[in-house]
């Protein structure tokens, strides 16, 4: 009996998504090779071929062995970012961590045959949050009065106009407090009065306001949509108050299924969480599509069905591809 193709899937040891999808695997007698990009070189060694065949040759990691050319699909996660070996003065380990990089980072990205949820190059090209705003409202997403700028002024005349008016990070960048504590910039609301010569150190974007009901966070994994109405939030990130929330499987409407699978379409991506904010006449309006969103925070009723569709995707990659 001929073993079957393996599915690998590029990640770091904690990542509960992940985690999910590869039981899911193994319920299903799939091999599954887990990588993690950082472990390169102290643990993983490449041997790839090329020549008028392609790509071919293998990747071995401390427990599992792939042929690249094998690989039935690739589940890229949240890997850590490319190393060097411990101990190179700073200047050799960047050297050595931008040759894994285009390296190792070039063959897991042309692995041939291979179906890709996401492809790492889609998933880069599809964080942007101005061509996602922009690629939304082409495909009829409706999207909040938005603006770009680093203009005080320009900052000021927009708040007044569309007030309330919120500020997002555009990239949720590292920071750290004094004691080495993440900190995290959520959404916040702004007035022109608070808007001052800070917008002008950077690309700032402000967004009016939604008047919400709900939020409606929408996990899209090929054709299948999975819909979630949260309630609860005492503000206006959600994500601040987990244990305050309750989720609901809803309907996605037609005219908002149309637009999500044009803008996976527009990316080349199989999988993206979307954020919509509801208001009382039922509008969808469209804040982001996170391509590697998380999933495995929700109810296990809501995250079995997810967890299915993404193994799914990854067991047939010629089913319903993108």
């Amino acid at each position: 009996m001929t073993r079957p193709s393996p599915v690998l899937v590029v990640t770091q040891l904690d990542d509960a998504a992940a985690d999910l999808v590869i039981e899911e695997l193994g319920r299903r007698g799939l091999p599954v090779v887990r990588l993690d990009p950082a472990d390169f070189p102290a643990t993983v060694i490449v041997k790839a071929h090329l020549d008028g065949f392609g790509l071919a040759g293998e990747l071995r990691t401390a427990t599992r062995v792939a042929a690249l050319d094998d690989v039935r699909s690739v589940y890229w996660r949240r890997p850590r970012p490319y190393a060097a070996p411990d101990g190179l003065p700073e200047q050799d380990a960047q050297w050595c961590a931008d040759q894994a990089r285009y390296g190792l980072g070039g063959i897991l990205a042309s692995l041939p045959g291979a179906h890709y949820v996401n492809h790492p190059w889609r998933n880069r090209a599809a964080e942007y949050k101005p061509a996602q705003l922009a690629a939304a409202a082409q495909r009829g997403l409706h999207v909040p009065p938005t603006l770009l700028t680093n203009d005080v002024a320009e900052a000021r005349r927009f708040a007044a106009e569309h007030g309330p008016v919120v500020y997002k990070p555009l990239y949720n960048s590292d920071f750290l407090d004094p004691q080495g504590h993440g900190l995290t910039v959520w959404v916040e609301e702004v007035t022109p009065k608070e808007l001052d010569a800070g917008v002008g150190q950077t690309m700032h974007l402000f967004q009016q306001r939604v008047d919400k009901i709900a939020d409606i966070r929408l996990t899209a994994v090929g054709s299948r949509l999975f819909a979630v109405r949260i309630d609860g939030s005492p503000g206006l990130d959600w994500r601040r108050h987990y244990d305050d929330l309750t989720y609901t499987l809803v309907d996605t409407p037609p005219d908002v299924a149309k637009g999500v699978h044009e803008y996976l379409a527009a990316f080349g991506l199989t999988y993206g969480a979307f954020d919509f904010g509801l208001d009382a006449a039922g509008v969808w309006h469209y804040y982001e599509c996170n391509p590697n969103g998380q999933f495995a925070w929700f109810p296990e009723y809501i995250t079995s069905r997810i967890t299915a569709a993404i193994a799914d995707q990854l067991q047939h990659p010629d089913r319903d591809r993108q």
